[in-house]
């Protein structure tokens, strides 16, 4: 166990470095503490100034790096849900979150825009504010972000003129959008202390027209239209790749300076080395942090994870775990502190919670699940991942000396890679080792005249420092890392974590022998020259208490392991910092005189421990209060175990009723009321073909969900085929009746590597015509998936869907078409909840729906007919009080059976499956949607083409995760027939 005897005595021997008390220091070293960083944010009414130099941001003068997490409110479609994910955010380390803003979501045509209810923007920020976490905004106009569109409202997509361009048009309705947004961002900026939004992105990922002149007009537009709108945080853009665009300078800012960071994003691959983007790269313009030398290195997108596209070729048909397998704890190690190593001071993970890419929300690249591989999952869980977070995290939060550090002689330890940094004001040095083989690397680092064991598992990363003040105390060298360095009551706690089973040596500096009292766990110490040196392996928590080695405030040393490191929760009150150990989560922690008053969360039993500020003495856990005891560490111990969480059942699916549908398929149907298909011209990216009508939905209104078409055929008698051109996003198909009569069904086929960024496919389904006179009837319905997203400046969000010519051999019939699409916006849901299904606007889809005379059924089913059918049931849920269960819905069946479902519980469109496709089978259905105590209605929407027995086959519900805990859930208005 531990270190051998021979090594420990040899590191007692090193050379003596004193402890260093207001600057001076013992044997030539001299230690400046450290300045304070930036705490965290609260809308506290009081005026902030935001600025930053080339090292880090500067918040009222004092340095802050940022680390912060993406989510998408847009992805969450319940607000309650916000608070939760804020919440374990903030408790895992992340001082900031970024969110993107998507105009579409909020715009369903043109002047109306929606920030109510799941669109809250204004909610939004005041969570954050109350979690005490800073806020990046991106609201576009472009953002991407795998989202329908790149975020451009789908009636954008019938307008003239270019987009992301400084055309007129397309800035008079960016205007629109940014004074709407800006009037509710302006009132949350942390520079006016009423809010705590932090920086402000403009565009995004913009490599087009950077050395034509409507790029930098465009982008000086949108830089004085946001300032114009009174937002005078910092604003900054997010380059693609690392190409040196739109640096400070590149464009017209109206005279203002020092306000405009650089930004650039990075999503390198688990297979390659890591890359140096900054102060040990090549350098120059596309060198990443370089590029811009007198901002502070920003990544405003790091790979958190990737996603996954429709048939999941990326990974292996496994979904998000193998995403997550990838891109992994090691993985993170491995790739943030190289980025630290190089200078990075503002890092945003991508994603950090991804969410769910609900109703007609995904781009064509992605299917529902937006989970990403993210460190939480799409059920809101908690994931391995989260260790480096959760550690480096509330290291640069805790201990200053990170803002500020600069490259340090060159070091060796055979078979790694090795970064050495300083800090110029105090001294500390930072070492990141790094292995890129596939194998452990167990080698020596030379750290002040002492050849340092260290261990590196394969292709992982570890972060040492040296020289490191922690509170009145030098760490000289540990090779365990440093998490934690903070005030609790009356004593000063430092927390070094590592792998679990890992022997490790620590050493402090100390100007007297100091007690040392083991308090939990295995550990020998040993004092010598000025320093005591402290080896233990680590497992658990091993504590120890040092006093009278100079500094008057007693030292406790918590050495964890991983897993224990995951359990330990700081928090600062305004009494000073609270430090919690053992349950799964801490939410909250409050002070009423003597008593804290702790929430969080438990899903076994567990012990709790709090190192309180003074004069606390009682502690109550979500609400109820502790028997406690004092413990030798100085803790307060609760007597008894918190309880884990109860079980939660869930039952069988059963009650079924079936109707099936597609009236408009007959010859008979009644299209009165259908909008006339003969418009001549279109803006769409798409030609019009010649002597034909446009048949594009969005010009007609129809810019979401399906779409159906209906054309009156007048001398076609000899009409042996008919030709049907038609434009989708990913997985679109097309379906045709003649009279009544199934022609067939045609579908894009399946991206592979090649065609996976593919987001408009276009393909012409022909089909034999059986023989018939007089006028017919020819119904379309086609499944127009998404638009494009526009990524390279292209227009091409405007590429047509659905319909987009219709050829006949062997007659030239004369057409008269009608085209029908989804009924007006839901109030409550949005444009994008449902589309132009007869159920859908029959209002199938809503509780309440009169399904009485409906067929019962059971699954798995066997129908076989080209068409959609609909089935629905009610369910009833009892969670106990208390419990947060996190529910999806898995449907499974034979991959053969081609067939398509989309699932609306309570109303909400929560997602399409695709079964001979795939990857995904369950699909989260987020509580406040949800009736977690009480009834449910599930509908589901099949489609299916006719070629073989459709389903569903196996519908169920699922259990992804439970906790004792969590927050208030807020129903989500779930309006019904």
């Amino acid at each position: 166990m531990g270190l051998s005897r021979r090594t420990f005595n040899a590191l007692a021997g090193t050379t003596v470095l004193g402890l260093a008390l207001g600057g001076s220091g013992v044997g030539g070293h001299a230690y400046a503490a450290p300045a304070p960083t930036a705490g965290p944010p609260r809308a506290d009414g009081r005026r902030h100034a935001v600025g930053f130099d080339r090292y880090s941001l500067l918040v009222d003068g004092r340095r802050l790096v940022l680390w912060s997490g993406e989510m998408h409110p847009f992805r969450l479609p319940s607000p309650s849900l916000w608070r939760d994910v804020l919440q374990k955010m903030r408790a895992h380390g992340y001082n900031a979150v970024s969110i993107y803003v998507a105009w579409n979501y909020h715009s369903a045509a043109p002047g109306h825009y929606d920030f109510t209810g799941i669109r809250d923007l204004d909610l939004f920020l005041r969570m954050a504010a109350e979690t005490g976490l800073y806020v990046i905004l991106r609201p576009g106009p472009y953002i991407n972000a795998e989202i329908d569109g790149g975020g451009f409202p789908g009636w954008l997509t019938v307008t003239e003129g270019t987009a992301r361009t400084a055309d007129p048009t397309y800035l008079a309705a960016v205007d629109e959008w940014l004074t709407r947004v800006d009037a509710i961002v302006a009132r949350h900026q942390y520079t006016r202390g009423t809010g705590t939004v932090l920086l402000y992105q403009i565009e995004n990922e913009y490599d087009a027209f950077v050395t034509d002149p409507t790029g930098p007009a465009y982008m000086s537009h949108l830089y004085k239209k946001v300032r114009a709108d009174g937002i005078d945080v910092p604003l900054f853009h997010n380059d693609k790749s690392r190409n040196g665009y739109w640096l400070p300078g590149s464009f017209d800012t109206g005279g203002e300076k020092g306000r405009w960071l650089y930004g650039f994003d990075g999503y390198p691959t688990p297979s390659q080395d890591p890359p140096d983007w900054g102060a040990f790269g090549a350098g120059g313009v596309k060198g990443g942090a370089t590029a811009s030398r007198e901002t502070p290195g920003f990544v405003p997108e790091f790979g958190g994870g990737w996603f996954d596209p429709w048939g999941g070729v990326w990974f292996q048909k496994k979904g998000y775990a193998e995403s997550r397998r990838t891109r992994d704890a090691a993985y993170e190690r491995r790739f943030y502190l190289t980025n630290l190593a190089n200078g990075i001071t503002l890092h945003n993970v991508y994603m950090t919670f991804g969410g769910t890419s609900w109703g007609w929300l995904p781009a064509p690249v992605v299917y529902t699940s937006y989970d990403y591989g993210a460190a939480f999952d799409e059920g809101r869980g908690a994931t391995a991942k989260l260790v480096p977070m959760h550690q480096l995290g509330h290291l640069l939060q805790r201990v200053p000396d990170f803002a500020r550090l600069e490259r340090a002689a060159d070091l060796t330890a055979d078979g790694l890679k090795v970064y050495h940094l300083t800090n110029p004001d105090t001294g500390a040095h930072v070492h990141i080792l790094r292995n890129d083989a596939t194998a452990q690397v167990t080698s020596t680092l030379p750290v002040d005249g002492v050849d340092l064991p260290v261990t590196v598992p394969a292709r992982d990363a570890r972060l040492l420092a040296s020289q490191l003040r922690l509170g009145q105390r030098t760490l000289r060298y540990s090779t365990a890392q440093p998490m934690l360095a903070l005030i609790a009551g009356r004593q000063e706690v430092a927390v070094l974590t590592g792998r679990s089973g890992e022997s490790t040596v620590t050493a402090l500096e100390c100007a007297n022998k100091p007690t040392v009292t083991v308090l939990d766990g295995a550990a020998e110490h040993t004092y010598a020259d000025g320093l005591l040196r402290i080896e233990a392996q680590l497992d658990g928590l091993t504590r120890l208490s040092v006093t009278g080695d100079g500094p008057a405030t007693p030292l406790l040393l918590l050495l964890a392991d991983d897993d224990t490191s995951l359990r330990l929760w700081p928090r600062d009150t305004p009494s000073g910092t609270a430090l919690a150990h053992g349950p799964r989560l801490l939410r909250t922690v409050t002070l009423d005189g003597t008593t804290a008053h702790l929430t969080g969360d438990t899903v076994t039993a567990a012990e709790l421990e709090v190192w309180p500020p003074r004069g606390i003495d009682q502690l109550t856990w979500n609400g109820k209060p502790l028997a406690t005891v004092t413990s030798p560490s100085g803790s307060l111990r609760a007597v008894r175990e918190l309880p884990g969480v109860g079980a939660v059942t869930l039952p069988a699916l059963t009650g079924w009723r079936h109707r099936a549908e597609n009236p408009e398929a007959e010859p008979d149907f009644d299209d009165s009321r259908w909008q006339k298909a003969d418009r001549t011209t279109s803006f769409s990216t798409t030609p019009v073909p010649a002597g034909q009508p446009v048949l594009f939905a969005d010009d007609y209104g129809f810019h979401y969900g399906d779409v159906w078409y209906r054309g009156h055929l007048t001398g076609a008698a000899d009409a042996r085929s008919v030709s049907l051109a038609y434009s989708t996003g990913t997985q679109g198909l097309l379906m045709a009746w003649l009279d009544g009569r199934p022609l067939g069904t045609h579908r894009m086929p399946v991206p592979d590597n090649s065609t996976v960024r593919k987001g408009t496919w276009a393909d012409t389904a022909t089909f034999e015509l059986p023989e018939g006179t007089g006028t017919r009837v020819l119904s379309v319905l086609v499944r127009r998936m998404q638009h494009d997203q526009d990524g390279m400046a292209l227009d091409t969000h405007k590429a047509a869907r659905g319909l987009t010519g219709v050829t006949f051999d062997g007659a030239s019939p004369t057409v008269s078409w009608r085209i029908q699409g989804a009924a007006a916006a839901d109030p409550v849901r949005g444009p994008q909840n449902h589309g132009g299904l007869h159920g859908e606007r029959a209002g199938w889809h809503l509780p309440g729906a009169a399904d009485g005379d409906w067929t019962r059924v059971t699954f798995p089913r066997a129908d076989r007919r080209q068409g959609v059918s609909w089935y629905r049931t009610t369910f009833s849920l009892a969670v106990p009080t208390g419990t947060d269960a996190s529910v999806g819905l898995v449907l499974d069946d034979d991959p053969a059976r081609a067939y398509r479902v989309q699932l609306f519980l309570n109303g909400w469109n929560l997602g399409q499956y695709i079964n001979d496709v795939g990857p995904q089978h369950t699909f989260v259905l987020p509580n406040g949607i949800l009736r977690t105590r009480g009834t449910n209605t599930l509908a589901l929407a099949v489609l299916s083409d006719g070629t073989t027995e459709s389903g569903p086959g196996q519908v169920r519900l699922t259990l992804l995760g439970a906790a004792a805990g969590g927050i208030p859930i807020t129903p989500v208005p779930s309006p019904g027939h």
